[in-house]
């Protein structure tokens, strides 16, 4: 596009644009950015205009935001021409779209349509244009904040709606608004909840994410949900829990789930606002999250990945966010570990679901809490019914209303909304040092739990605990004191030579360690016990009962490898030699146990190189 050295926008508008512009007669469509949150929303609706030759589809910031970062690169990566605020609010066109309040959007020269960039509107503000959150005085009842977006400081302009159109999800939202601004009532419009709509479409594709997400067959899937501020899950103030602790509760229950979740039965996700991401900035809140992430925490991408970790989940652990109410109206069970009612409107849902779902207590074990919300979940009826009165139609509400709005005939093709893509596969990194309770069952038959945490795991009586340590692992001083030493990658990459290679170097390097073992790939890794051959475990079909069998394929190789390691050298008086086991093994294969499945795995040499 071009711009002038000041950063206006001479292409497709401008004050010279009817010179340079190949196609200067379009509808011009400008989509009001306030911050990287507002933008997830807007990019939601922007399919609506796709195809469109008679629509130019244009771009702004406000600049209002305390949360900054981020909103540029995200523009930048649309495509579509970015205006400073200054030329956007002299640029006449024909339909603004924001999904916020901040700025100064009265000043815009054209219709304003805005949309709710959460579950409705919901959370008390101080004031418009502060850049804050809910302030001292954000208390229910006299001299509370406004709710952002129902109430007259928000709303209108000197005493007029600042929106010629303010999109609502629900009826009862309808109810709220005139209460709170009589005056604004006259604009409201029940389009329904495009991200909802999308979360809905994409629900037959649950196994698909789950499978993206690295979840295998017998795993539960928790994902961990935080909005922004100091009273949220990830916060570190405010009353965080249910039951009026103090804050930082997240960041003390990640080494506690590792301790408590044995690896191979549960996976772990977080989903942070964007706030959190841009606010601290994403090298930052991936350092803080650096040992749970080496552990298995998948760090979730705020804007193109949170919906499918949703649909993927077992069970959320949340706060009073828009994400942890979506799970809810999804039947997902919800946990919450956060719940501040005094930053909420009162009369809204979600105030309601929050009074009424399951808090998670922090003083008790943590395991039995999630088993239980899962096995015994009965969803609460609130979140599904009020997230949106019309799901499956905001498509075609939606593009009704910007047409109207700008006197223009929609198009001949049906509206429509993007899929959700299909992120990419990503497997749990495990380098942190794992703590491997094995027991031997039977003859080639081994029950294997691996945890992540620092301490060994309660249930080590009667059985032997070994340690598996990733050849990548920061604790580098316990590669020494490992009894299984592991790696990841690609058969033939050749930085390791091969399989064969590395497995006989580590052992050659590490004397203490009594097996190596190279993941090749989702289902198969390539093992060395000292003094023995190249083996090569594959994993057969599974077997068991759990309801998440056939998400994946089999258990993580890693867990046979240990399973492997523990038949070869857990012994008895009279019983087998190591020869006549690891003979048993490559015979007749062996049985992994990870919780309630069993996976048969194939022992087999390797073929020669």
């Amino acid at each position: 596009m071009g711009q002038a050295g000041t950063g206006r926008v001479r292409v497709p508008v401008g004050d010279d644009a009817a010179r340079w512009a190949t196609r200067g007669k379009c509808l011009r469509v400008l989509v009001v950015v306030h911050n990287v949150t507002s933008a997830t929303r807007l990019l939601d609706v922007l399919p609506l205009f796709d195809d469109d030759l008679r629509v130019q589809l244009l771009a702004t910031c406000t600049g209002s935001s305390a949360f900054a970062a981020g909103t540029a690169e995200l523009l930048a990566d649309t495509g579509v021409p970015v205006l400073p605020w200054e030329q956007a609010v002299g640029t006449p066109v024909d339909l603004a779209v924001s999904a916020s309040f901040g700025g100064q959007l009265q000043a815009l020269a054209g219709k304003l349509t805005v949309l709710s960039h959460g579950v409705g509107y919901t959370k008390r503000l101080a004031a418009p244009d502060t850049g804050q959150g809910p302030g001292p005085d954000a208390k229910a009842g006299a001299g509370a904040a406004p709710v952002f977006g129902l109430a007259p400081q928000w709303l209108l302009s000197n005493g007029a709606p600042v929106a010629d159109a303010l999109v609502l999800s629900h009826p009862e939202q309808y109810e709220r608004l005139r209460l709170a601004c009589p005056e604004a009532a006259p604009t409201a419009v029940l389009a329904g909840d495009p991200c909802f709509d999308r979360i809905l479409a994409a629900r037959p594709y649950r196994e698909r994410f789950r499978r993206a997400l690295g979840v295998r067959p017998g795993q539960r899937l928790v994902v961990l949900n935080s909005t922004w501020n100091p009273e949220s899950l990830f916060g570190d103030g405010g009353t965080a829990g249910p039951d009026g602790a103090g804050g930082d509760l997240l960041p003390s229950l990640l080494p506690r789930f590792a301790d408590e979740f044995p690896l191979d039965e549960y996976r772990f996700a977080a989903v942070l606002h964007p706030n959190i991401w841009h606010g601290h900035g994403p090298g930052q809140i991936r350092a803080w999250l650096d040992r749970a992430r080496r552990g298995g925490l998948a760090l979730i991408d705020p804007l193109e990945g949170w919906r499918q970790a949703l649909l993927a989940a077992d069970a959320v652990v949340g706060d009073h966010g828009s994400v942890t109410y979506y799970a809810a109206a999804l039947g997902t069970p919800v946990l919450l570990g956060a719940a501040p009612l005094d930053c909420l409107d009162p009369d809204a849902p979600i105030s309601a679901f929050l009074r009424e779902a399951p808090s998670l207590r922090p003083e008790a074990p943590l395991r039995p809490q999630l088993d239980a919300l899962i096995e015994h979940h009965r969803p609460l009826p609130g979140p599904a019914e009020f997230t949106t009165s019309v799901p499956g139609e905001a498509a075609v509400r939606l593009r009704t209303l910007f047409y109207s709005l700008m006197g223009a005939a929609e198009p001949d093709w049906p509206a429509s909304l993007t899929p959700l893509p299909l992120p990419a596969h990503e497997s749990a990194a495990l380098t942190v040092p794992l703590r491997v309770l094995t027991r031997v069952l039977g003859p080639g038959e081994v029950a294997v739990s691996r945890w992540a945490g620092s301490r060994p795991p309660a249930e080590q009586a009667g059985g032997d605990l070994h340690i598996a340590v990733h050849e990548d692992t920061r604790e580098t001083g316990l590669l020494e004191l490992a009894d299984v030493i592991l790696r990841d990658g690609a058969p033939d990459d050749p930085r390791f030579g091969s399989p064969s290679h590395w497995t006989a170097e580590v052992l050659r390097r590490h004397p203490d360690c009594a097996l190596a073992a190279y993941v090749t790939g989702p289902s198969t890794c390539a093992v060395r016990v000292r003094g023995g051959e190249l083996l090569l475990l594959t994993a057969a079909a599974q077997t068991g009962t759990h309801s998440g069998a056939g998400a994946g394929s089999g258990a993580d190789p890693a867990a046979y490898a240990s399973a492997l390691h523990a038949w070869l050298t857990t012994g008895s008086p009279g019983a087998p030699s190591v020869a006549e086991r690891l003979a048993h093994a490559v015979s007749v294969g062996m049985t992994v146990r990870t919780g309630a499945l069993a996976h048969p795995v194939r022992v087999a040499p390797a073929p020669p190189e």
